[in-house]
């Protein structure tokens, strides 16, 4: 059925397509009773080892909804619905905005790939609060994904995030730094040592006020050198983070294609391996110590598996849902259960950083 339902809304422009498939969520999210039986019904193909506990959080499953889908809040139940384990708002930002001017979102079904400069555009921390506290039904981990308003200048960037942590941190079960979008002028130079230390310590010191216990990631992006990713587990590390979330879209464009040529940033297939490569060398930087919830070109249960066996915990989807459909998560998990069969593993945990044992690298898998 999404084959056919796919066909019509890619003759539709990228954006229109999107706020046409979240209004759909969001209706799908008024029939409370649909919304059980969709997600028991995705949820067949689990077992109780796919369960993974990331910073105190249980996840039913390693297979989770990434941010920017959706961005306000406003399909929460419909997209639990489709089975995800986890589900990611944001990002928000503490007052409303636009974003950038259209058109700012492109597909491109031959690389199975979306470029977008959304820019941000939200309702805002106070709206977003409002539909948090609305909800009735949480059957798995509320993420917040938080960044900064485009006008507030860099060294202010600290308050946005603060702000939205007294907005938002209490709605949720985990918190997020988006410090690495390419959309936002500027925001990446957040990701820098001496900038990033500060950031994550007023954060996480706020957070610790207003929200005791909640667990914060920040979450970087595919373009980092090596070095640059050792030094940001570093920081994070000594900020006392949760973990990382890995990785965000890129600005390179490791093809040619009419569309290539537009600014803002690469999500999809593409970024499947330089996403890998950062989460290989933040499980390795780290021993192994540090919890990583990975994202970039999964599609698949072979894609999912990937990121576990790289070292992730947990793997978020966004593109792959626009091209694969609501019924995605029901489709990897089975073939998830069979890849780890396969390779002798009985649960998911002991899979994670898999392709690491033996060197001597890294050790056990991230304590919950």
């Amino acid at each position: 059925m999404y084959g056919l339902t796919r066909s019509l809304l890619f003759q539709l422009s990228a954006e229109r397509a999107h706020r046409l498939g979240m209004a759909g969520l969001h209706q799908l999210g008024r029939a409370h009773g649909l919304c059980e039986s969709m997600r028991a019904k995705a949820l067949r193909g689990t077992t109780p080892g796919m369960a993974v506990d990331v910073a105190g959080l249980r996840f039913a499953h390693p297979v989770a909804l990434a941010a920017g889908l959706d961005k306000d809040a406003e399909a929460v139940d419909g997209l639990f619905a489709c089975g995800f384990s986890a589900v990611e708002i944001g990002t928000l930002t503490p007052r409303p905005q636009p974003g950038n001017p259209t058109p700012r979102l492109f597909r491109l079904p031959e690389h199975r790939a979306v470029i977008n400069r959304m820019g941000f555009n939200n309702h805002g921390a106070t709206d977003a609060a409002t539909r948090l506290r609305a909800l009735t039904w949480r059957p798995g981990p509320l993420g917040v994904n938080i960044g900064k308003n485009k006008d507030t200048p860099l060294e202010k960037a600290v308050d946005d995030y603060v702000a939205c942590v007294d907005a938002l941190a209490p709605l949720g079960d985990y918190v997020v730094v988006n410090a690495s979008s390419p959309n936002t002028p500027g925001l990446r130079k957040l990701q820098e040592p001496e900038a990033l230390g500060h950031l994550l310590r007023t954060v996480q010191e706020r957070l610790a006020s207003v929200a005791p216990g909640k667990p914060l990631f920040l979450k970087i992006a595919p373009d980092l050198t090596p070095e640059a990713v050792d030094e940001v587990v570093d920081v994070v590390r000594a900020c006392g983070l949760s973990g990382l979330i890995a990785t965000n879209t890129t600005i390179a464009r490791p093809f040619e294609h009419p569309l290539a040529k537009e600014a803002g940033g690469l999500s999809g297939a593409p970024v499947r391996e330089p996403a890998n490569a950062v989460i290989r060398r933040a499980y390795l930087r780290s021993g192994g110590a540090l919890p990583i919830i990975g994202v970039g070109g999964v599609f698949t249960a072979q894609d999912v598996y990937e990121k576990l066996r790289a070292g992730a915990s947990v793997v978020q989807v966004y593109t792959g849902f626009i091209y694969e459909g609501p019924g995605m998560v029901g489709r990897i998990l089975p073939g998830l259960a069979a890849l780890l069969s396969r390779d002798g593993f009985s649960q998911v945990r002991d899979a994670i950083g898999a392709e690491h044992r033996g060197t001597g690298q890294a050790a056990s898998p991230p304590s919950a």
